[in-house]
């Protein structure tokens, strides 16, 4: 049988066999790693993407053979320390993805490279303290220590010493953490008909994210306005804990196994009684859509959970295809640079959030469809900042062409880079849902 050049059809992933011991064994890692490698190798066309690739094909080149023999094995690890899981060689410029032969899916065999670093030891106390997101944000968003901790952020002398003692770099703008919990604060109305469309069910509760309950409440109590002004009833999810996406990222597995036993199950509930849940963070939509399915691919939960998940706009622009979405805006918002983040493009759910902004009267959408070099916790490292803002720089002059009124990105952490990266503008950044909600006159 001829190997084909590359695959035309779409691309297929096979569920993580991470409870297999094999899973864990460096040699046969740095085999599957040298294999891929050399594939990459052959290949390139992934050099533009992330500093990962570049780095690889650097030892390479500089190596005693010009090929991946004359590369010292241990040095590969600064590939794996460099790929932030954004899946987009994956998604859209590999041509070796399965279903193709090749069987290549560089993003979960680095996710593989991070368990196995994990399970030897050898993740540091920072990487750790940053995926702890649950701990972090109930620690600084209690009143007192809120005021400390957000001025502490922005304290040069505090800042250089967190980038020397922690790695976390001294000029990257870190989030306010709120006081004011969204789960604490929210008005949800659950009071009016449900309403089902053919394609979207006409009752809604919402996964709160850490990140919106710590860091953006507004975010979710703009959610709830829209949902409001459209007349869908909504609740809250029960209980809620991390979606995981962090410490997958991290590679420790465990820790996400451990999570999802807190949440699937109140959230499979809520799926088997026709809810349709939304979360306003793509990387969490993205957990419960494809990891957890991949990591737990015979839990009949967890299919529940990824078959009722929804990125909030994908929903939305359902609802309006079942002609049950209010269209009556009454606020122009000129020009809007929209940045689509890797997380929702992994999805492959189209550009629903631009297709909504575009429906408002008075309002020219400019699009963006490239990496903003953040991902996370990656780009907040000391030792991965200046690759972050580099990665970022085409999108920062994009996003500034168009001369905005607003910036916006799905990605509220994208959001906050590109803002920083674009430095002293008039345009306001805004998450979409915002936008949506002064649209609509809320």
């Amino acid at each position: 049988m001829t190997t084909r050049e590359g695959s035309l059809e779409p691309p297929k992933r096979h569920p993580l066999d991470w409870v297999n011991s094999d899973f864990y064994d460096e040699p046969k890692l740095f085999q599957e790693m040298e294999r891929v490698f050399d594939i990459c190798h052959g290949c390139r066309r992934c050099v533009n993407l992330c500093t990962a690739f570049p780095r690889l094909f650097d030892l390479i080149d500089d190596g005693a053979t010009g090929e991946l023999d004359g590369v010292e094995k241990q040095n590969l690890w600064e590939v794996v320390d460099r790929c932030y899981l954004c899946d987009m060689c994956f998604m859209t410029k590999c041509p070796y993805v399965p279903p193709h032969p090749w069987n290549v899916d560089f993003p979960h065999l680095m996710l593989r490279a991070k368990a196995v670093k994990y399970k030897k030891g050898e993740t540091g106390f920072r990487d750790k303290l940053l995926s702890s997101t649950d701990l972090m944000g109930k620690l600084a968003s209690i009143p007192v220590v809120v005021q400390a901790m957000n001025a502490a952020n922005k304290t040069p002398a505090v800042r250089k010493l967190m980038d020397s003692m922690l790695g976390i770099h001294a000029d990257r703008i870190l989030p306010d953490y709120d006081s004011h919990k969204f789960r604490s604060h929210a008005r949800v109305n659950s009071s009016y008909e449900v309403r089902d469309g053919a394609r979207t069910s006409g009752k809604v509760a919402i996964y709160a994210t850490c990140y919106v309950n710590y860091n953006e409440p507004g975010i979710g109590h703009d959610l709830l306005k829209v949902l409001e002004h459209n007349e869908i009833p909504a609740r809250l999810v029960e209980k809620e804990a991390c979606c995981g996406m962090p410490k997958l990222e991290l590679g420790d597995l465990d820790a996400v196994s451990e999570l999802k036993k807190v949440n699937i199950p109140p959230l499979a509930k809520l799926a088997k009684e026709g809810y349709a849940i939304l979360t306003a963070v793509p990387s969490c939509t993205l957990m419960y859509k494809q990891e957890l399915p991949l990591m737990f691919p015979e839990d009949e939960d967890v299919k529940a959970v990824a078959a009722a998940m929804f990125d909030p706009f994908e929903y939305l622009m359902l609802r309006n295809r079942d002609g049950l979405l209010k269209t009556d805006f009454k606020q122009p918002l000129g020009n809007v640079s929209y940045h689509i983040p890797c997380h929702l493009r992994v999805q492959n759910v189209g550009q629903k959030t631009r297709d909504m902004l575009q429906m408002i009267p008075g309002t020219k959408v400019s699009v963006v469809e490239r990496c903003s070099g953040h991902d996370g916790t990656w780009g907040v490292k000391s030792e991965h900042f200046a690759d972050s803002m580099k990665i970022g720089k085409p999108v920062f002059k994009q996003m500034a062409a168009p001369d905005p009124d607003y910036i916006s990105s799905d990605c509220a952490i994208a959001g906050r880079h590109i803002q920083q990266g674009m430095g002293e503008n008039r345009a306001q950044k805004q998450h979409p849902l915002t936008l949506i909600r002064i649209a609509y006159g809320l």
